[in-house]
């Protein structure tokens, strides 16, 4: 009892003492959350010697010895060191406007902030390690240079350092801390810089090696100075990751900012190195084999320069700049080490795979409601693929040899992407084909259009067709490659007119009045229905497209013959007919044709002869 009595008095003292030598203020909030909180910390370490003039030693030495014989030192130590971290070492390297300030007063020295002025950017590794080196070497100099009774294997005399202890307990915390939020945005971005990157380096290692100085580390190379050292992979790992982060960015921005792509387009591409003498002796012993072996094949008949180009239309301009940062980053890879080329490429393709995934689901919504999307999108997954083509063979002799046999493609990927592009517009298709049909489903089906009310719906249902057809039009206009426009517009107008004419040819009575008004609606849809083929923003370059109108509406002269059919008398439609190879033949079984002239005409033997003659 006596024993903790007095040793628990004798901590006491000791506290007392190790309270009034080393003094924190700090600001009054708990949390360090801001730089004007941490403007407020100070350390004070006091210098004056204690009353008792019979203790040879320094007070702090002797202070500091008595903890470590009691076996209290490691607490107080861990203590201290945990708030040197939190309130001084930590806010230096988080905040670059903050410099430490060592201030001598007469009983002691002051350690505390000054701030410049402020700077968005990280500070630089080498400004970082300055300051953490100035406070380690007051606390150093006024404090931790003890040696203590602690044995530790190695050293001479079986004793260790404070500095030595401290370093043990904080280091680790304090060398992550440095690598997360320092030397990570020290990493160039591009490659140019990677040799300036030798001063950081060379810092790191005089930083380490004055800790070592100081007895704050060991003789090990620590993971600070590893991870410093291993630049070329952090800088591939961050180049790969800026590259994604940047292309999501892009991906998952608006669709509908176009650019127009014409056959004479072309991305931007960086200027790659001339071919090295290598290469040269490669593509002379190529040509001199194919000029020996070559027969004279040429056809007088030359194609076009542009045959495989990409057809006029328009794209996203996230797209445009999603295929130049591809091609940048596969430029900077031709000049990177292997491993990084390789890491490079491999980021490349990720893009694509990323857009595959992405784009789709990230802009479902707008994609099945918005045609005009649907068209863009379906552009930018051509643009890629037509890109992809060739992407691979213009990089392929520059990336490393590692990739050069046969590895360095995009081919693969463009199945893929003309796929996603498809299935894209041909759902938008099929559902302006169910808006097409719920329009004519309100036409009555076409029957008994003498009735004033029903003519109205009928004529409502085809007006409303024309216009969905109308504004389609106009939002695809200048967007989707004129083919595929005329193509898309030819199957909406062909289903209703299919539509049209099933309905029409099922009716089984049809009025002279009947056939007069449904040969009215008809030539509403044949003067209205070429007019929506207007592809391109000049009239007069439609007209060419407006008269292939029966290249892409497959049941358009199965339409006018219907038309025909209703105004024609017996004698025409048999004279149509001719024995089952004139034009009317061509467009109608002799079963339908059978089933109209029995709506359109009345049982006479006139009429028998004719369906005698349909055959």
């Amino acid at each position: 009892m006596e024993l903790t009595v007095q040793t628990q008095n004798m901590l006491y003292q000791l506290g007392e003492e190790w309270q009034k030598m080393v003094v924190w203020k700090l600001p009054p909030s708990k949390e360090l959350s801001s730089l004007e909180s941490v403007r407020q910390t100070e350390l004070h370490l006091c210098t004056k010697l204690l009353k008792e003039e019979e203790i040879a030693d320094s007070p702090i030495t002797s202070v500091l010895q008595a903890f470590a014989i009691l076996g209290e030192l490691h607490t107080k130590i861990k203590f201290f060191g945990q708030l040197l971290l939190k309130c001084i070492l930590k806010p230096l390297i988080s905040y670059p406007s903050l410099q430490p300030s060592v201030t001598e007063q007469p009983e002691a020295v002051v350690l505390r902030f000054e701030t410049i002025e402020p700077n968005s950017e990280p500070s630089s590794p080498v400004e970082v390690f300055d300051k953490i080196r100035l406070v380690l070497e007051v606390l150093h100099t006024q404090l931790l240079n003890v040696p203590v009774d602690e044995r530790v294997e190695g050293e001479k005399d079986g004793r260790s350092v404070l500095a030595q202890v401290l370093g043990d307990m904080i280091w680790g915390e304090l060398s992550d801390c440095l690598i997360q939020d320092c030397l990570v945005y020290s990493i160039p971005t591009n490659s140019n810089k990677l040799e300036q990157y030798v001063e950081v380096i060379k810092s790191t290692e005089e930083f380490e090696k004055a800790l070592k100085s100081m007895c704050f580390l060991k003789g090990d190379v620590t993971d600070l100075l590893k991870y410093a050292r291993n630049i070329n992979a952090h800088f591939a790992n961050k180049k790969c990751q800026d590259v994604i982060v940047a292309a999501r960015n892009l991906m998952t921005s608006e669709i509908h900012n176009t650019v127009k792509i014409t056959p004479e387009s072309s991305v931007a591409l960086p200027k790659l190195p001339d071919p090295t003498a290598e290469d040269h002796v490669k593509m002379q012993k190529a040509s001199k084999t194919l000029r020996n072996e070559m027969v004279n094949l040429e056809n007088e008949t030359k194609l076009s320069q542009h045959t495989f180009s990409l057809p006029a239309c328009r794209i996203s301009v996230s797209v445009e700049r999603l295929m130049e940062l591809a091609y940048q980053t596969l430029s900077e890879a031709t000049a990177s080490t292997d491993q990084c080329c390789i890491q490079l490429f491999y980021a490349v393709r990720n893009i694509f795979q990323l857009f595959y995934d992405v784009v789709p689901t990230y802009h479902k919504e707008n994609l099945q409601k918005l045609p005009q999307l649907a068209a863009i999108h379906h552009n930018n997954c051509m643009y890629i693929a037509h890109h992809l083509l060739t992407l691979g063979h213009q990089f392929r002799y520059r990336l490393t040899s590692m990739l050069c046999d046969g590895a360095a493609t995009f081919v693969d990927l463009v199945p893929g992407f003309r796929r996603l592009g498809i299935e894209c517009f041909l759902a938008q298709m099929r559902a302006q084909k169910g808006e097409l049909l719920e329009r004519l489903s309100s036409a009555r089906n076409f029957s008994n259009v003498d009735d004033e009310e029903n003519y109205a719906a009928a004529n409502k249902a085809i007006r409303q067709v024309l216009h969905q057809l109308r504004r389609l039009g106009k939002v695809w206009q200048d967007v989707l490659p004129a083919t595929v426009y005329c193509k898309a517009m030819g199957t909406l107008l062909n289903t209703a007119l299919v539509e049209i004419i099933s309905r029409v040819t099922a009716l089984e009575d049809i009025s002279a009045e009947d056939a007069d008004r449904l040969h009215s609606l008809c030539r509403t849809v044949a003067e209205e229905g070429p007019r929506v083929f207007a592809p391109l923003p000049e009239e007069s370059e439609n007209r060419k497209y407006q008269e292939e109108v029966p290249v892409y509406v497959h049941r358009w002269m199965t339409f006018k013959q219907l038309m025909l059919i209703l105004q024609a008398n017996l004698q025409e439609i048999v004279d149509q007919w001719a024995d089952g190879k004139g034009p009317l033949a061509a467009e109608f079984s002799p079963a339908e044709v059978k089933s109209l002239i029995r709506a359109l005409f009345q049982n006479t033997e006139r009429r028998a002869a004719a369906l005698a003659k349909i055959r």
